[in-house]
């Protein structure tokens, strides 16, 4: 069986909450990624922000984002795995929270890898990025979780 050691992209960039979200978004163009890891001074993650959060939470709302941090729009409680998970269990947690992306821990509950959808249709089989793909990508009633 596949593991999340297998496919998970190792070298991540986190962020913590009080991380201001012009440096957020630095952190995502150097890394070329949409989502970080919102993590406490022992690198467990507390949270997540993407670049949709940024712009739905914030922007759309008027917000001034240069005053903002990753705090003020990161998504919590985060979904995590760890390396040793199957893939298709990861594959199913996706599915059931309707995420692109988790932060994978290690023993100590420090992030230490990515996973996203990405990672499926690169590094595993066909099914299962298919069923991720098509699961994760059913229409929300609202942008990134904010009520209108």
């Amino acid at each position: 069986m596949v593991k999340i050691r297998d496919i998970m992209t190792s070298d991540v960039a986190c962020c913590s909450p009080d991380t201001p979200l012009r440096e957020v978004a630095q952190l995502m163009v150097r890394h070329d990624c949409g989502e970080l890891p919102v993590c406490d001074d022992a690198r467990r993650p507390v949270g997540v922000v993407t670049d949709r959060d940024i712009v739905c939470r914030i922007v759309a709302k008027g917000g001034d984002a240069l005053a903002r941090t990753a705090g003020d729009c990161m998504s919590d409680p985060v979904v995590t795995v760890t390396p040793e998970m199957e893939v298709a269990e990861c594959a199913r947690l996706m599915e059931q929270y309707r995420v692109r992306r988790v932060p994978v821990v290690g023993k100590d509950g420090a992030c230490c890898g990515m996973v996203a959808q990405a990672d499926f249709a690169t590094k595993s089989t066909r099914d299962v990025t298919a069923e991720v793909v098509g699961r994760v990508s059913q229409p929300t009633e609202t942008a990134s979780g904010v009520a209108s």
